[in-house]
Formats: structure tokens, sequence, C-alpha cells
């Protein structure tokens, strides 16, 4: 029953070919817990003890632990962009003969690893060349190189797209029937329901129910009530619409690759977003969410943009970041720890970046405008922190994006671009988020939503837009919107857009179509 200066008292029982799901909201535990289970944290750092294979273990690192076959997947995968599939599985640990590296047998082994875990790629591809939904298998075939037993997995399907999601699940269920244990992390609730044995949910460090779910029924608003210690009538907050004029009109918008100029990814597209209106965009991943909303905001992504935007009815200079923020467009990133935060910096830093403007005299920063700024959107938007002058980098995801969201607010945009607003973050925290968004629209502002999970943009959005390969395929209003129309229509302009290329690929070759 391990405790320590982070986590409080918790006690779980893993089994041989269990899959055992820990769940809670951000700051509950579940990380904590994990990193002494695998030796991140040393024996001595904590109180309690660690049994494995009926044995008291004291871990110095994380190669103790891994001695053994436990290994972790953290939530930042632990990948060398530059470095071939076969290099990073077998980094610290490659076969060798008389001292020197065995590179037949490195790349024999990884074959049989990566089609273990489902992954056709070569062996010597670069791993920057890969989605990060085959990233992650690449990790879990590094883990299975190391003879793992116990397989710990911190928000493994965080930035996969549902079927690479899907895919992954898939893996876990087959390790199950070898007899690999795994814990997995998780704050999507469906996914942990579809493949768990057993749920145990943490709270301030402490362990607060546990389901035995080969035995009893798995009900959300249970996890949920236990996680957050309180009823959650709805997930989603309610909102009274009151939708106005368009506020932006996106006209012929084009969009080609930065690296590729000959490919055009956003192709020709119209948009028109309404004051106090949520617009959702939903698609798979690669479909040209995140590229057409980078675009938009001051060219962030993309070469030869070409196009109209018009903000309440005046065409917009967007021909830089800068020139986007003064037009009054925000865009809260998908990767809010790279691109969206300076986490080296406290809370006052990151919340005042985007508006130094406001907060200074003659380019001097005037220190008194920066605290009261930032103390006043901590209040606002309920930022769980000790004061303005914490490293972001200590607080949790939901509280980051608080932060994130406060950036952005104090340039009073008229128009927020929320790119995957609640990923890794939990459903606490979730409802946070989406009652801002509801107070955003009922200020008058124009809100635009690009998220993975479809329940979600059905219970924030009053309309959603469907894109694939570029262009909008599809468009539902909330009460005509349903998961199975979107999936549909994504499914059906996917089949569309393979069909086109092979015939594409076919005139190419001389072939018949």
């Amino acid at each position: 029953m391990p405790s320590c200066r982070r986590c409080a008292t918790s006690a779980s029982t893993v089994e041989a070919g269990q899959i055992h799901a820990l769940v809670g909201e951000n700051g509950a535990g579940k990380s904590t817990l994990m990193k002494v289970l695998s030796g991140v944290y040393p024996a001595g750092s904590y109180d309690g003890s660690i049994v494995f294979d009926g044995e008291e273990r004291r871990f110095r690192d994380i190669n103790d632990s891994e001695a053994l076959g436990i290994i972790i997947i953290h939530q930042e995968l632990a990948l060398i962009p530059l470095m071939s599939i076969a290099e990073n599985i077998f980094l610290s640990h490659p076969p060798s003969r008389f001292g020197v590296i065995d590179r037949n047998a490195v790349h024999r082994r990884t074959a049989e690893l990566l089609a273990q875990v489902g992954l056709r790629e070569p062996p010597d591809t670069l791993v920057t060349d890969l989605g990060v939904g085959k990233q992650q298998l690449v990790e879990i075939a590094k883990a299975l190189s190391k003879r793992v037993r116990l397989l710990i997995l911190d928000e493994p399907t965080a930035s996969l797209n549902e079927a690479d999601s899907a895919a992954l699940l898939e893996r876990l269920l087959a390790f199950r029937e070898q007899g690999i244990a795994s814990i997995l992390i998780s704050h999507k609730l469906n996914e942990v329901a579809r493949v768990a044995d057993r749920i145990t949910v943490l709270r301030d460090g402490r362990t607060v129910d546990s389901i035995d779910c080969r035995t009893e029924r798995i009900e959300e608003d249970r996890i949920i009530r236990s996680m957050v210690d309180r009823d959650l009538a709805h997930r989603f907050p309610e909102r009274k619409a009151e939708i106005g004029e368009p506020v932006m009109t996106v006209e012929n918008w084009s969009v080609y690759h930065p690296l590729h100029p000959e490919r055009q990814v956003i192709k020709s597209v119209d948009f028109t977003l309404r004051r106090g209106e949520v617009v959702g965009i939903a698609g798979l991943m690669g479909a040209g969410r995140t590229e057409f909303a980078m675009s938009l905001f001051g060219r962030a992504w993309g070469t030869n943009v070409s196009g109209k935007v018009r903000l309440d009815g005046r065409e917009a200079d967007l021909s830089s970041v800068p020139a986007a923020i003064d037009a009054g467009i925000a865009y809260v990133t998908e990767d809010r720890k790279q691109l969206g935060l300076i986490l080296a910096a406290d809370v006052r830093k990151n919340v005042t970046v985007a508006s130094l403007r406001q907060v200074s005299e003659r380019g001097v920063i005037d220190d008194v405008a920066e605290l009261k700024a930032a103390s006043d959107y901590r209040t606002r938007m309920r930022i769980r922190c000790s004061d303005v002058y914490q490293a972001t980098s200590d607080l949790s995801g939901g509280n980051q994006q608080k932060v994130v969201l406060s950036k952005w607010l104090m340039t009073d945009p008229r128009v927020l671009l929320l790119d995957e607003p609640t990923r890794g973050i939990d459903v606490g925290a979730k409802y946070e988020i989406y009652s801002i968004i509801n107070e955003l629209a009922e200020a008058g502002r124009g809100v635009v939503v690009i998220s993975s999970e479809m329940p979600e943009l059905l219970g924030i959005c009053d309309r959603i837009c469907v894109m694939n390969d570029g262009a909008f395929v599809g468009e539902f209003a909330r009460h005509d919107a349903t998961q199975e129309k979107i999936m549909r229509a994504i499914m059906r302009n996917v089949r569309m857009s393979e069909r086109g290329a092979d015939e594409g690929a076919a005139r190419a070759g001389g072939g018949a179509p």
C-alpha cells in the first residue's frame, strides 16, 4: 500500500492476464502511483510496500522494475524521431555478438515485434514518419522486447483518433489472452468500460472505489461520482443558444502543404460562424481540421494560402499571427505543453504573454498591472494554483488548459478556434471547460471546437461540420446530429477519396481506371 507526498494512501491488486483500469481527476495521484510502481520514484521516497510475484520489491530505479517485466509507457512518448523503429526499440538493449551489435538480429527481432502489435512498417522506417497512433504501437513493441509481464499505459489514447484507439485496445485484449497484465490510466470511460476487468477510482491520492467488471455492472455515473465527489446530473452544461449575425465568413479558402507545395491540403473551403454559436468540426485524423484552423490563425500552417476571411462583414488581414490576433482571432492549440504554454514560466507570464501591450508602458512591463491581470483571470477562470507565481508545469492538465484559455481571452477575440480543448483532461475539469465555452458563446463570441470525441461535439455544439480530405463533406444541426450520421458522412467520403486516389494512381501508371 504505497503512499508518498503527492499520493496519500492507495492499495490495489493486479492479477496476471488482467486489464486493470485506474481512473480519477487530474491530480488524483494516478501517474504518481504508477511512477512508484515502476521505480521512477525509488524505494525510500514513499511509505508502504510493492509485492510482485509474492515477494516485496524495493526498486532503486526503473531498471530494477524493467528487469522483472514491469514496463511503463508515459503519456509523452519516449521515442527519438530521427532514429528508426528498430533503433528505438533496441536502443538500450541491442542484440550483439562478440560485443558488436548484431544488426541482422535487430532487424529480424523488430519485424517479429511489429507483427505482434499489428504494425506493417519496415523496421528501418524513421519514427518521425509515423503517425501518433503508430508511434504508440512502437512503444508497445519496445515494451514487448523487454519481456513485459505488467504493462502500464498512461493515457495511451489521448492523442489518437477513434480508429487508432480501437486498434490499441484490441492489442491490450490480445495481450490479456497471452497472460500479460495491463494497468490502463484513462479519462475515456467508454474505453475503460470496453476492456477493463477491474476499475480502481482514485481521489486526492486515495482509493475511493473499486469495481470488479466481471461481476458488477459498469455505471459511468457511479465512476464519475466517485471521481469528483459530486453528482453530475448532466455531462454537459445546459445553454440557451442566442445565435446572431455572422461574425466570421471564410470564402474559397485553400492551403498547400509547407513541405510538399504541390499537395493541396485545404480545398476551396467555405465556412460561416455566427455570433453566440458553437460550431464543431468532426473528422478523422488527417482530415485537415487542425491545418484549417492554424491556417486561419495568421497562416501559422501551410503555404500558398488563398481565399478571403471576413470578420463582422469586413475583409480581415490574417497575413501573420500578430495580424490575426489584432483582427480578433485566437487559436488554442491541441498541444498545450509544446505549443500553448511556456511550462518553465509561471501562471502570470503565461496569461499575459499574448497581451503585453496591455500590461506595459513605453515597452516596459508594469509588474503591478501584470499581477492584477493574471490574478483576475485566475479568479474568473477558476484556475487552481497556489498563486500566479506558481510554475505552469506544476498544474494539472485541466488547469493548464484554463491558463491557455486565459491567455487568449485577454486578447479579447471575436472568434476562438479550440483544437481538442479537453484532450487529457478528466471529466470534472471537462465540465468546467464546457461551462467556459458556453460563457464565451453567451457573451457573443463565435467558437469553433475541433474534437475527436463525438459525444463531446454532440453535447456542446449548435452545429457540427464534417471534414474529410481537406473539405467539408457534411453538416448537421444540433437537433439532427447523431454519432451514426456523422460517422456515415466521414466513412462515405473516406471511401470516395480512396477510390479517387486509386483511380489517379492507375491513370498515372497507364492502367485502366
